[in-house]
């Protein structure tokens, strides 16, 4: 009877506080009730919407900017802005790892909002200042230099504010969600789509209304906006820090990865010991600060690492931690290696990606923007198909397809993180073939009507593929996201997130490589497939080839995924005086 309440008490303790190595804003373990979960998670989505929105207001009229402001030409523009992505995107390495290793992520983010405000208020200037506008005139054909100069430190200010800021951000926000409690867990997993629903409203305002007032007002004006709007959300995500559940700082995640491959090669020719229980691991005392991993029989030459070696003494493993490793480390440095072939196989989905913002948009130029006899649609506004399809899509996933997918596979997921983002890689093949189909049906009409143009062509012609890629995104994107927060140690969470968002910068800089490779073979071949516009390019060929790209690096992706091995943590429940309720297996 004594051992039923005791049982019971640690029930009760385990549902009121967070024993998950978080804290609140105090220091202290965190109270379930009054920290985290959707409470914590409406504030740091906030601040998403307001970076969102400020970021794809930038970046979808950035091509248009650069061709009728700065006046470069189309290969020129779409390389910039792949460029630029690209260092956007690549920037979170670098802010994951400050944030996991050294500043924690709250600070993180607010020090990074504070460099992104910076960048808009010198993007604001370039516009507003006399001598830093493009020129005198409402229409220059020679921008000045020095407003090129603003223009582009600005840009690039703004892309080391998203460094910091979407790293730490996204995985601030699922940390406020306690892996070891089982409804926290599954409020965890619908957090990662109804942040892409906060981060898509962001950006279907950018590409309609932001966009609208650059379109019909001024460049200048939409900064003012962008500018409040981010300062205000600022304010509004520091308000929340009574709210939220804070994990420290734990040094440097890449150390023990490096000790465990100099242990594992300095014991290279030890025997292999006869059972797997029989490597070295931390004792059970230390369990409530980190979570253990379970043995894998994969990469074996790693768990060398973790050989005891017969005149060392396992106590003092952390005096020697360059020859010992424990077996959670071991399969730590296993998690990094297993992603490697999926990061890889990820990258012509980015590459997919990187056509929405550059090339798709510019064709819109070219066509008839007409709604109605008064109103004429932004070329970059039709963008917001895209946000439309991904948040359509997020939301029948996950209130329709995730309840019945668990009844049906008895996944708590419905289906597996790798699958979800394997279904999404099939919508880029349909949008490439969709997108070559629609730019040759335009090219065809330009050969009819050659002083006039595409002008006939309705720009929702290109709603399709923009919709496709879209909800193509609720799917892999998300799942990446997920993944990759989901299967790192858990001290690299951060990184986590910025190697989701390393697959979109490669992507997009592997996008201008291919611009120029192409251009440069297809140029010896007799004619270049990039012409000064589009009217001389042939777009359709390169969507063709992007789609045979795509669909080969599919059956690559489907062969490794089903070899894939889910990382496999053991859980601790709260611990109280008379040690932890028990341990079980997450996966």
């Amino acid at each position: 009877m004594e051992q039923v309440k005791k049982q019971g008490t640690q029930r009760i303790n385990e549902d009121k506080w967070v024993h998950d190595s978080s804290v609140d804003h105090k220091g202290r373990a965190p109270l379930r009730a009054s920290t985290g979960s959707w409470t914590a998670a409406l504030f740091i989505i906030a601040i998403e919407f307001g970076e969102r929105l400020s970021y794809f207001g930038i970046a979808t009229s950035l091509i248009i900017y650069l061709t009728k402001v700065i006046h470069q030409d189309l290969k020129t523009a779409a390389k910039s802005v792949n460029y630029w992505s690209g260092v956007t995107t690549m920037m979170p390495l670098l802010g994951g790892f400050l944030a996991d290793a050294y500043l924690g992520r709250f600070y993180t983010v607010l020090a990074s909002s504070i460099v992104y405000l910076l960048g808009l208020l010198l993007l604001m200037m370039s516009r507003i200042v006399p001598d830093l506008k493009p020129c005198g005139k409402v229409y220059c054909q020679n921008p000045r230099r020095i407003h090129e100069v603003f223009f582009f430190l600005a840009i690039y200010l703004i892309s080391i504010g998203t460094g910091g800021h979407k790293p730490a951000l996204e995985s601030f926000g699922a940390d406020q969600f306690d892996d070891d409690h089982p409804e926290e867990r599954r409020k965890k997993m619908s957090f990662f789509n109804w942040w892409n629903i906060g981060l898509c409203c962001g950006l279907l305002l950018g590409v309609t209304i932001i966009v609208y007032i650059q379109d019909h007002m001024s460049y200048a004006a939409a900064d003012i906006i962008l500018t409040a709007v981010l300062a205000s959300c600022t304010v509004i995500f520091c308000t929340g820090r009574p709210f939220y559940r804070f994990r420290k700082p734990t040094g440097s995640p890449l150390t023990p990865m490096l000790q465990v491959l100099v242990a594992a090669i300095g014991k290279r020719n030890l025997q292999y010991p006869a059972e797997p229980d029989q490597l070295y691991e931390v004792p059970r005392s230390e369990k409530t600060q980190r979570r253990l991993l379970f043995h894998t029989k994969k990469l074996k030459f790693l768990d060398r690492a973790a050989i005891i070696e017969l005149v060392q003494n396992p106590t003092e493993s952390e005096l020697k931690p360059w020859r010992l490793a424990t077996v959670t480390k071991v399969e730590e440095m296993k998690l990094i290696v297993n992603m490697i072939p999926i990061w890889f196989t990820t990258l012509p989905f980015g590459i997919c990606v990187a056509q929405a913002a550059t090339f798709f948009i510019k064709q819109g130029t070219t066509l008839n923007r007409k709604v109605t006899h008064n109103f004429m649609i932004p070329p970059a506004s039709i963008y917001s198909m895209t946000a439309i399809g991904m948040m359509v899509s997020v939301a029948i996933y996950d209130k329709i397809l995730v309840p019945f997918l668990r009844k049906l596979t008895g996944n708590e997921r419905g289906i597996s993180i790798l699958q979800r983002i394997g279904f999404g890689m099939i919508f880029s093949v349909v949008t490439m073939v969709v997108a070559a189909l629609v730019e040759r049906k335009r090219l065809h009409i330009v050969e009819k009507n050659p002083l006039e143009g595409s002008v006939s062509m309705s720009i929702f012609w290109l709603a399709p593929q923009f919709l496709i890629i879209g909800i193509g995104d609720g799917y892999t994107l998300v799942g990446l996201q997920e993944y990759f927060y989901d299967q790192v140690p858990d001290s690299m969470r951060s990184l986590g997130i910025a190697f989701y968002l390393s697959v979109i910068g490669v992507g997009n800089i592997l996008s201008s490589l291919l611009i120029t490779l192409v251009d440069h073979l297809t140029e010896k071949g007799g004619k270049s497939w990039f012409g000064k516009d589009l009217n001389s390019s042939r777009l359709d060929y390169f969507y063709w080839f992007l789609a045979c790209v795509t669909t080969v690096n599919l059956g690559a992706y489907a062969f490794i995924a089903r070899r894939y091995s889910y990382k496999n943590a053991q859980k601790t429940t709260a611990a109280s005086a008379d040690g932890p309720v028990g341990d079980y297996m997450v996966t």
